[in-house]
């Protein structure tokens, strides 16, 4: 099955472009990353905090069925500007990778389309690589079929 969401990492460079077209509205799929409680359910993990303004923060949180944190995720919001755009810091805790920087840009392709672009930029080139050595394309992918499919749903139910 191909794989809708494409990533693009360039040797020698320190980040991944990420680009994603989806059959939804763009004030739909802007409201999926900017709502809690559509993010908990295509990401799979509790929001505890998610404050949609610039200098605002998020943390999300995961946890096994007893009770123990399995992920846990922070960041600081830079910018963030309805229906355009999400700058932000991204921040995996009691992992070895450092803090990255992300970028997601929003587009409305027609009435019922848009796209996302993400460009994720890591402290270096290894700290990129080793992301990518994991499953990194086939999580992000699992987790945009979820959001599109989550998001219609609303869609259809409005």
């Amino acid at each position: 099955m191909q794989r809708k969401t494409k990533i693009e990492a360039e040797d020698g460079k320190q980040d991944i472009l990420i680009t994603r077209e989806f059959d939804l509205p763009l004030e739909l799929l802007f409201r999926a990353h900017a709502e809690p409680e559509i993010v908990e359910q295509w990401m799979g993990t509790k929001v505890l905090k998610l404050e949609n303004k610039k200098h605002g923060g998020y943390e999300f949180e995961t946890r096994d069925p007893e009770g123990n944190v399995v992920f846990r995720a922070n960041g600081t919001i830079h910018d963030f500007v309805s229906n355009c755009k999400i700058t932000r810091t991204f921040e995996m805790e009691n992992t070895p990778f450092p803090v990255q920087l992300e970028f997601l840009e929003f587009e409305q392709l027609t009435d019922e389309r848009s796209k996302l672009r993400m460009q994720i930029v890591y402290r270096s080139v290894a700290d990129r690589d080793q992301m990518l050595k994991l499953p990194f394309a086939q999580g992000i992918n699992m987790a945009h079929d979820r959001l599109e499919n989550i998001a219609a749903k609303l869609k259809n139910n409005a």
